[in-house]
C-alpha cells in the first residue's frame, strides 16, 4: 500500500479536495418518517432488516444490566470506575450557577441555569464497542442535573447491546437503555414510540445514517453536533521522537473508520520517509488492516512543512479533532493553536489517554468544525434563561430612550407598552 507524502500544505490541499460523499439523506428521511408514523412497528421492521435480530423488549431489562456489571472481571471494573471518576472530576469544574445582579435602584438582571429535561444518548455498536462514549456523554449530563437520561445502542446477536455498554450503564446507575440503533433509534428518541418516550436533546456519535438522522431531527430536538469521521493530526519538529510513537499515534485513529483521517506534519523529510516505511510494513499485520488501509487511501497522509510556522498554519486551516503537539516547546506553542478539538501536549500524552482516562471529553468537533465548535461538556446539557426585573425608578429613567428605539424600528406597540407605564406614574 502507498503512504502519501506531500511537500507542504498546498500540495496536500490539492490532492485532498473534499470528495462528494454518498448521499444517505433520502433513505434517512424515509426511516424517520416511518418511525414517526408507525412507532414500534417501524423499529421492528428496520431492526430486523439491518441488525438481523429482534429484541424481546426494546428496553433492556434491569437484570441484564446488573448481570453485565457483575460479569466484569475485577480489574476491568476498577478501570471503568477510575475512568468515570476522572471524567466526573473534570466535568464537575465546568458547572455554572445562576447569577443575579442587584442594582442600588432595585433592578435585578441576570440569568437562570436549568438542565434540559431529558437527553437521549446514542452509543455506537458497529465496527467497535464504545463504553467510553457512554461515560463521556452520560457523566456531563449527570453533572448538569438532567433528570432523565435515555440511551440507545444497537442489539447484537443476543438481542441485547454489547456487554460492556450494559455494564457501563449499570455502573453509572442508569436503567433506561434501549436495544435499537441506526437512524431508527434517532427517530424514536426525537418523536417517541409506544415504548420509547421522546427526549428534548440527542447526543452521541454514529455512522453516516445516524449523523444524517440527527441533522434531520434538529429543531424537533436539540443535538450536540453534526459529527463526521474521527481524525488525528500529529505535529513534530523534533528528531528525537521515536518513529514508533508517530506511527502508533496515527494508527490510533486510522483504525476507527475507513474515512478516518490520520495526518503527520513534520519538518523532517527523513522522519516522513521513516514513518511512511514503518507504516507500510506494519499495517498489513494489524487486526483492523482493511479499515486502516482504506483510511490511508482516503484521508490520511504525511505533510513535510518548511518550519514551525507552516506547521501551525496547517493546524489552523484543517482544525483537527485531535491534535498531538510533539514540538520542542509544546506549551510555548500553545498560543499558536486557534483551531483544534482536543490538544495533547508532549510525548507522554498520546491521544488514547484522552479517549479513555484523563477526564476531558472525547466527543469533539470533526471535519473542520473546531473552527467554531467545542468539545461536549456540561454546557451542552443546560440552558440559560435571562432574568429581568426593572425597578420603577429605572423604567422612568430609561423609558423615553426605549420608546425612541422602538419607534425607530417602526414597532409602535412596543413603544406604547413602555409609554403607558410612564403615563401611569
Amino acid at each position: 500500500m502507498q503512504i502519501k507524502i506531500f511537500e507542504g500544505f498546498e500540495d496536500f490541499a490539492k490532492a485532498f479536495k473534499e470528495e462528494e460523499t454518498k448521499d444517505v439523506s433520502g433513505t434517512v428521511q424515509e426511516i424517520l418518517a416511518s418511525v414517526r408514523k408507525n412507532g414500534d412497528a417501524a423499529l421492528r421492521e428496520y431492526t430486523e432488516r439491518f441488525d438481523q435480530v429482534l429484541p424481546e423488549s426494546w428496553l433492556v431489562p434491569k437484570s441484564a444490566l446488573e448481570e453485565a456489571l457483575e460479569g466484569l472481571d475485577h480489574d476491568l471494573f476498577h478501570i471503568l470506575e477510575e475512568a468515570a471518576d476522572n471524567i466526573m472530576y473534570f466535568h464537575d469544574r465546568q458547572k455554572t450557577d445562576s447569577q443575579l445582579d442587584f442594582s442600588p435602584d432595585g433592578t435585578v438582571l441576570g440569568w437562570k441555569v436549568t438542565p434540559v429535561d431529558s437527553v437521549g444518548i446514542y452509543i455506537p455498536g458497529g465496527r467497535a464497542v464504545y463504553p467510553s462514549t457512554l461515560l463521556m456523554n452520560v457523566i456531563p449530563a449527570q453533572v448538569a442535573g438532567v433528570s432523565r437520561i435515555a440511551m440507545v445502542s444497537p442489539p447484537g446477536p443476543s438481542g441485547l447491546p454489547h456487554q460492556l455498554v450494559m455494564a457501563s450503564a449499570a455502573l453509572m446507575g442508569l436503567e433506561e437503555l434501549y436495544a435499537v440503533g441506526g437512524a431508527q433509534a434517532i427517530g424514536a428518541l426525537a418523536y417517541g414510540t409506544e415504548s420509547i418516550q421522546q427526549v428534548v436533546k440527542i447526543t452521541g456519535p454514529g455512522n453516516a445514517f445516524v449523523a444524517e438522522a440527527k441533522r434531520q431531527v434538529y429543531g424537533t430536538v436539540g443535538i450536540d453536533s453534526f459529527a463526521g469521521p474521527s481524525e488525528i493530526m500529529v505535529v513534530c519538529d523534533r528528531d528525537d521522537i521515536p518513529v514508533e510513537y508517530l506511527v502508533r499515534d496515527m494508527l490510533s485513529q486510522a483504525e476507527h473508520d475507513p474515512d478516518a483521517g490520520a495526518i503527520l506534519v513534520t519538518t523532517s523529510s527523513k522522519q516522513a520517509e521513516e514513518v511512511a516505511k514503518r507504516l507500510k510494513n506494519l499495517i498489513p499485520t494489524l487486526p483492523r488492516r482493511e479499515i486502516i488501509e482504506a483510511s490511508f487511501a482516503n484521508r490520511s497522509a504525511i505533510i513535510v512543512a518548511d518550519d514551525l510556522e507552516e506547521i501551525f498554519e496547517v493546524v489552523n486551516e484543517i482544525a483537527p479533532e485531535h491534535l498531538e503537539v510533539l514540538t520542542e516547546h509544546p506549551f510555548e506553542d500553545l498560543h499558536r493553536i486557534r483551531n483544534a478539538g482536543a490538544i495533547f501536549l508532549g510525548p507522554n500524552s498520546p491521544e488514547p489517554v484522552g479517549d479513555y482516562f484523563a477526564g476531558p471529553n472525547h466527543t469533539l468537533p470533526t471535519s473542520g468544525c473546531a473552527k467554531f465548535s467545542s468539545p461536549l461538556g456540561v454546557q451542552d446539557f443546560v440552558k440559560t434563561s435571562s432574568v429581568i426585573s426593572y425597578s420603577a425608578e429605572r423604567l422612568q429613567r430609561q423609558g423615553e430612550q426605549i420608546i425612541r428605539f422602538a419607534e425607530e424600528e417602526g414597532l409602535f406597540a412596543h413603544a406604547e407598552a413602555i409609554r403607558v407605564r410612564l403615563e401611569n406614574k
